[in-house]
């Protein structure tokens, strides 16, 4: 199996990790990780979460390869291959994606096609003037 460029970063099982993992090249998860992960913008990085790894948190990046839990949404701008024990509780979003027998997801699978989401204008931040999402609490 292939590994992306740019390094090997292991999460073995005896570590639990609280907080965003922002990572370019491979991410390979046996412990638990309770946060959101993050593939640095434009890499080829891959994220494989082995069969006893946990993840409580949605997963961003290329290629992601599950084979343990996921509770979070999964983000793939290219492929996910779902191994045969693993669980996501959570909406898969994919470009291609591979399940083998036996794979759960509960939530939905959803096709995003890569080349619509890089069209797709980013929302724009709330102006400092803009005070329409703003409230006040106690004083009435």
């Amino acid at each position: 199996m292939a590994y992306a460029a740019g390094g090997t970063t292991l999460i073995s099982g005896a570590t639990e990790l609280v907080g965003d993992i922002h990572f370019k090249g491979s991410l390979e998860i046996e412990g638990r990780v309770r946060g959101n992960i993050f593939a640095e913008e434009g890499s080829e990085a891959r994220v494989r979460v082995m069969e006893n790894g946990m993840v409580e948190g949605d997963i961003n990046a290329p290629t992601i390869v599950i084979n343990g839990s996921v509770r979070g949404d999964v983000h793939s701008s290219k492929h996910v291959e779902l191994a045969a024990k693993a669980i996501v509780e959570g909406d898969v979003h994919y470009c291609m994606i591979e399940m083998v027998k036996g794979a759960q997801v509960n939530g939905s699978l959803v096709f995003s096609d890569a080349t619509q989401r890089k069209a797709l204008p980013k929302p724009e931040a709330p102006s400092a003037s803009d005070d329409s999402n703003v409230s006040a609490i106690g004083n009435t």
